[in-house]
């Protein structure tokens, strides 16, 4: 008998408890308040549907206008590369690789696997050639993929005065959705 009624006031304390749970989501949600350092940036490019400014790490939090730049140069530059990385997986694994021998044996490019079996396994790259690699994107990133000559008119702005592509012939509108487009691409 004793323990009926121990098992009746358990179950009563189990349903006023989960009553009392599923009452909190109907409850007014709190508004965090954000800083006016954050504020700064919620009408740059960016900021946009579905999350607008977005700063999940506080990286901007008390940042300045070059802290800003500096932060989307970053971004941008990495966008770039993870948009090129999988453009080139898309194509290897499609079956296309450049022509013509990789080295001086009579290597072709596609006698090495595709993806991270290049880098590590039996039929991986030699390290000769992983190092001819990082040396050339250590010339990318130190002599070509920078603003040079002071012209940019935005971060990763790299056309240094000489290239173009039709660029200068957009209206501002539309280079504004170009550049929000990139955005999202190399954030994806």
């Amino acid at each position: 008998n004793i323990s009926r009624e121990k098992k009746k006031e358990t179950m009563k304390l189990i349903v006023a408890a989960l009553l009392a749970g599923s009452a909190v989501a109907f409850a007014p949600a709190q508004v965090a308040k954000t800083s006016t350092s954050l504020n700064a940036f919620e009408d740059e490019l960016g900021a946009q549907p579905p999350l607008g400014f977005f700063d999940p790490l506080g990286m901007l939090t008390d940042a300045d206008q070059e802290r800003f730049d500096r932060l989307r140069y970053v971004e941008l530059k990495h966008g770039r590369i993870c948009q090129l990385a999988f453009l080139g997986q898309i194509v290897t694994r499609n079956g296309i690789h450049l022509p013509g021998p990789i080295d001086m044996a009579g290597d072709s490019f596609d006698s090495y696997p595709n993806g991270i079996a290049a880098l590590f396994g039996e039929n991986a790259i030699p390290t000769a050639g992983l190092l001819q690699i990082i040396a050339f994107v250590g010339f990318l990133e130190l002599g070509v993929m920078k603003d040079v000559t002071g012209e940019a008119e935005f971060p990763g702005d790299f056309r240094n005065g000489a290239l173009d592509f039709g660029w200068d012939t957009f209206d501002e509108e539309t280079k504004l959705s170009k550049r929000a487009i990139e955005l999202n691409n190399g954030r994806a």
